[in-house]
């Protein structure tokens, strides 16, 4: 089971610096006591081990009594039954400085920190079961200088968000259906150049909305969907949609054969904002989408795997950095005062908005512009990871 270690704060964002843990799971220097890094096993489940604080909900912070301030390494072990979270907090605020998410029974895992003079408290609990067990408070003394700390999100904090952000999706259904109704009608008239000029706009028009996809359902695979892992391939019968389209407009397939496929397009798209009038964006779920549109234009769109000919692939990358601004825009008052990197993540936005500006197909590019375009693209994605993991909510109580 992969193992999570988040470090919040400026062990997160400023992990340059030296004052954080990798985001993922610990490499061989950071193994447990136990065979091949295991930690102990199941036979010494619920006994204290000395120099270990238990992360087990029934024990939560066994074995932590005090320390000095500064750098300073918990080994933390889950004496339990079920695979544990757990979550180092400032006991008075709340505010959380780092956290371990699937945490095995039996298996220890250190969590790096610094800690200024202070009073903290772990916070322990069973994986996606019951309420969070608050450990006692440790009380932490010295003149070591301690890391940034982020108040927790709860999801109240994120339902104005999510309510701005369905506006959102609701005008840009509106836009969609309208331009894809013009782009039926164009392959109707069995006019392939204004077709071609039609499908763009209609395309763009859904990709703005990538963050609500999560909330489309098998729509967003009948509208958006490449012909990728059909035994078909572009030829299959589930290849619908924009992408169906977009090959045969530009690759010459008949227009009349394109006729049925924009007129299904057109009811997708007209059931799709039917549909998503009764539906609601999952609060919890926005912070992620801000990481993972920009995330997928990587693997879609600045490698060329999306592209059906039309050689539009950097203005749909554009058009998804739109939805993205759209996204942090929204969640801008829950990040302002808990993100020091917000400043940060806008200048980023800006720069990759200047260099897909006035681009359209990524053959076009040099090899040193694409490189340019990757970096940038994928430094950005680094910084919307920090906005996912601040922003995620959390169990408080």
């Amino acid at each position: 089971m992969r193992v999570t270690l988040v470090i919040i704060g400026a062990a997160l964002l400023w992990a340059a610096a030296g004052d954080g843990l990798p985001a993922r799971g610990p490499g061989p220097q950071e193994q447990g006591p136990g065979p091949q890094g295991q930690g102990p096993g199941p036979e010494t489940r619920g006994q204290a081990i000395p120099g270990l604080i238990d992360a087990a909900a029934g024990r939560c912070g066994a074995g932590w009594t005090t320390a000095p301030a500064g750098r300073q390494t918990l080994m933390l072990r889950n004496g339990g039954s079920a695979v544990a979270e757990v979550t180092l907090i400032d006991a008075g605020s709340g505010a959380v400085h780092a956290e371990i998410e699937g945490l095995a029974p039996g298996t220890v895992r250190p969590m790096r920190v610094r800690l200024g003079a202070g009073v903290y408290a772990l916070r322990c609990a069973e994986h996606g079961a019951g309420d969070p067990v608050t450990s006692p408070a440790v009380r932490i003394t010295g003149p070591g200088r301690g890391g940034l700390a982020v108040v927790p999100v709860g999801e109240n904090d994120l339902y104005g968000p999510a309510r701005s952000y369905q506006r959102y999706v609701a005008a840009g259904l509106d836009r969609l259906v309208a331009r894809t109704g013009e782009l039926r009608g164009a392959v109707r008239t069995g006019n392939r150049g204004a077709a071609k000029d039609a499908w763009t706009p209609a395309h763009l028009a859904y990709a703005r909305l990538g963050a609500a996809y999560g909330a489309f359902g098998d729509l967003d695979d009948a509208i958006n969907g490449l012909p990728d892992g059909l035994p078909g391939g572009v030829r299959d019968t589930g290849f619908t949609g924009f992408h169906r389209l977009e090959q045969g407009l530009w690759n010459g397939a008949e227009m009349s054969a394109l006729a049925p496929v924009a007129d299904r397009l057109a009811r997708d798209v007209r059931a799709l904002r039917a549909g998503f009038a009764g539906e609601r964006v999952d609060p919890a779920d926005l912070p992620l989408r801000a990481h993972e549109i920009l995330e997928d234009t990587l693997r879609c769109q600045l490698t060329g795997a999306a592209d059906q000919g039309s050689g539009t692939e950097l203005r749909t990358a554009a058009a998804h950095l739109e939805g993205t601004r759209a996204v942090i825009g929204v969640l801008r008052p829950v990040l302002r005062p808990r993100f020091p990197g917000l400043g940060e993540v806008d200048r980023w936005m800006d720069r990759l908005e200047a260099l897909l500006k006035g681009r359209s197909s990524l053959a076009r590019l040099s090899r040193e512009e694409r490189e340019r375009l990757n970096g940038t693209t994928g430094r950005l994605v680094e910084l919307l990871a920090s906005v996912a993991t601040i922003a995620q909510p959390r169990r408080t109580r």
